[in-house]
């Protein structure tokens, strides 16, 4: 067969192929893909690289199905061929290396990996942007044992991800390949890309992480700045930047900015979101949980002061509740509708979050009727104030028998150690109580809730490694 006639015949199926691997058709693709791999062949000579493409395309759908023995020959056939035809420092074999790089991390062959990353650094150079994507993947995965980043500089080494160094736990290498990622694509004009924003996200989390807030809080500053600049407190996107920084702040202890930012915030969910919107209802939780911090630093000093805090955030978490339980409830009515129908409706993950709240929030309106009943010391109070206590905590059981016991939501960690709060704080509020109030408490089998406390402690505990 003449070139041209390879050629299109071979264009003709790696095109109808890709559509194939899109649709999921993965076994239709495949055909077509090694089909279009020994036209190219047949058409070219073995060393063309036309072979090299076809190659590429067939060893990515092997690593898509897992297949991984038979992906790495093709990849590695691919580098030779291009190296062979267009030397060693061609951007064509920077991107292959790139791909083998990708392979080498599904199986999470790091080494191999950081030494494709590096090729690729070779070839593009230290500024290009697409490096900048090779050394945020890098950073998340591994680094150099023993180099710092000084020496790894010296030697023209760089690791290409983010990702690498995160899925070993180099959080400072890590770091360390981040922010010359942001300084490269700043430096490129790209600073106010939604990549240069997400790189930056990642960066704020990695201070967090290390309870460096100061830096968290610069680089938090700065995306909302941006963000401010060109969408405006019209766009979701800035009112959750805004709100990322208000909790840094309320981690800081700087309580009143953030409390500014998260009323702010608030403003503008209401102005464009549906009513009873799931995130109005978690914004409202975290303006109470500052509204409690304001009311530990003047509890001593200022009890009217304090009072008011402590109704401030009573208001705000029994709304945020109203609207976590109004959310699951639309879901479970949606899902009843869709059984109606004969198909298999499930609340599933979409209920997650707002459980999520509602446990959060009623613990804490429990934590602050029981705060509320020492802050006011009498007698007459504390009755009453147990009552409120518990009816908040028992608003934690009911909900999680409701839609996880009956398998609505599936369980998941963070819906477990929330619950798990809720029942400790229940069985400590009781602890404290006189033998007749606990007569009294809602028909709680104490023993029982001992039980449950066991078998989410249980679940939540992280494996045992084995002894070999």
């Amino acid at each position: 067969m003449e070139g041209a006639d390879a050629m299109q015949l071979r264009k003709i199926e790696d095109d109808k192929g890709r559509e194939l691997f899109l649709q999921g058709k993965l076994e239709e693709a495949e055909k077509l893909f090694i089909s279009a791999l020994e036209e190219a062949k047949e058409g070219f000579g073995k060393g063309d690289p036309h072979v090299a493409s076809a190659s590429n395309n067939l060893a990515e759908l092997y690593r898509v199905n897992k297949l991984y023995n038979k992906a790495e020959p093709l990849y590695l056939e691919a580098i030779s061929i291009l190296e062979e035809s267009f030397g060693p420092e061609d951007i064509r074999v920077g991107s292959a290396f790139h791909n083998l790089g990708q392979f080498y991390i599904a199986e999470r062959k790091l080494d191999e990996a950081r030494i494709c990353y590096e090729i690729k650094r070779r070839v593009l150079g230290l500024n290009h942007t697409d490096y900048a994507d090779t050394m945020y993947h890098l950073g998340m995965d591994r680094v150099f044992k023993g180099e710092n980043r000084k020496k790894r500089r010296k030697k023209g080494i760089c690791v290409e991800n983010c990702r690498v160094l995160h899925l070993q736990g180099k959080e400072k290498d890590s770091e360390a390949l981040v922010q010359d990622s942001i300084r490269i694509l700043e430096d490129a004009g790209q600073g106010e890309s939604i990549m240069c924003f997400k790189r930056m996200r990642y960066l704020a989390q990695i201070y967090l992480k290390s309870n460096r807030f100061e830096e968290a809080e610069k680089i938090q500053r700065k995306i909302l700045h941006i963000m401010e600049l060109t969408k405006g407190w019209n766009a979701l996107d800035t009112v959750i930047t805004a709100e990322g920084l208000a909790l840094i702040l309320q981690s800081t202890g700087s309580l009143k900015e953030a409390e500014e930012l998260l009323e702010r915030c608030l403003e503008a969910r209401k102005a464009l979101l549906p009513q009873d919107h799931i995130q109005i209802g978690a914004n409202l939780l975290h303006i109470a949980r500052v509204a409690m911090l304001n009311f530990d630093q003047v509890r001593n000093i200022d009890y009217p002061e304090a009072i008011s805090e402590l109704d401030k955030a009573k208001d705000a978490l029994h709304e945020s509740i109203r609207i976590a339980r109004c959310s699951l409830d639309k879901l479970m009515k949606q899902n009843r509708k869709i059984r109606s129908y004969g198909a298999s409706g499930e609340v599933g993950n979409n209920g997650r979050v707002p459980l999520v709240i509602l446990l959060q929030a009623s613990d804490a309106l429990g934590h602050l009727e029981i705060t509320k009943k020492q802050l006011q010391g009498s007698k007459q109070s504390e009755h009453s104030s147990n009552i409120e206590a518990e009816n908040a905590l028992h608003k934690c059981i009911s909900a999680y028998k409701e839609f996880v016991t009956e398998r609505s939501i599936p369980e998941s960690p963070e819906i477990n150690a929330e619950y798990l709060k809720c029942l400790k704080h229940l069985l400590s509020l009781n602890s404290d109580s006189t033998s007749k109030r606990k007569q009294q408490s809602a028909g709680v089998n104490f023993q029982d809730l001992r039980e449950e406390i066991k078998r989410l402690e249980v679940k939540l505990s992280p494996p045992r490694k084995r002894r070999i």
